[in-house]
């Protein structure tokens, strides 16, 4: 099915070729789409200390699991509540970067 050409048809109200011409208004370019490598980097650098907590809580519940593979039970728990003061101080890293960036200005 072929989309009819209305670009010099004077009865539409509007001109669908272009975007319509609005009196005061200045069209401003769109930002171009972030990559993950780069939002990764421009968050971590918002707030290095949820990455930090991310990192540590993965190191303690993988050196918990081997520990608790070996059979060391006492050392195995001990770094399972180290994962959960991990996991709080990510949480806490979260709501404290979500508080900051609401008390920035905007740009």
């Amino acid at each position: 099915m072929a989309v009819p050409d209305h670009s010099n048809n004077p009865h539409l109200p509007v001109n669908l070729d272009k975007p319509p011409h609005i009196p005061g208004f200045i069209p401003i370019a769109l930002p171009t789409a972030e990559t993950f490598k780069e939002k990764f980097i421009r968050k971590t650098k918002e707030n290095p200390f949820v990455p930090i907590g991310c990192l540590a809580t993965a190191g303690a519940l993988l050196y918990g699991l081997r520990a608790f593979h070996l059979g060391k039970n006492k050392q195995s728990q001990l770094l399972m509540r180290g994962r959960i003061a991990a996991q709080g101080f990510t949480v806490v890293a979260i709501i404290f970067g979500i508080f900051a960036s609401s008390l920035k200005p905007k740009q």
